[in-house]
């Protein structure tokens, strides 16, 4: 699947550049050491965490995208930094648990 399905589908915000990637999994969860030796390049990770280590830790391991939950607002520091790392960070209303629960169900562990 790609990202961009993956936008449309759950009309996903985007809050930095989109760059359509595939998504061959994803991972929910806000201890960054936890999502570091967990997740796999083209992954999503699912979090509430919105501080500038994200960026670093979705950089680190080749993410596919940021989807932030709860509609928690992020400071234009941690989306400057995302650009300039080309992560794409996305935002959501619903809860990590509501949000893995829709990822899951399309087939996408």
């Amino acid at each position: 699947m790609t990202l961009q399905n993956l936008i449309k589908k759950f009309e996903l915000e985007v809050l930095t550049d989109l760059n359509d990637k595939e998504v061959s999994g994803g991972y929910s969860g806000d201890l960054l050491s936890d999502v570091i030796a967990n997740t796999n390049k083209n992954y999503v990770w699912i979090t509430m965490q919105t501080h500038l280590n994200i960026v670093a830790v979705a950089s680190l391991k080749e993410l596919s995208a940021i989807i932030i939950v709860m509609n928690r607002k992020i400071e234009d520091e941690v989306l400057e930094k995302a650009k300039s790392e080309n992560i794409t960070i996305l935002r959501t209303d619903k809860t990590a648990f509501q949000m893995s629960g829709m990822i899951y169900g399309l087939g996408v562990t």
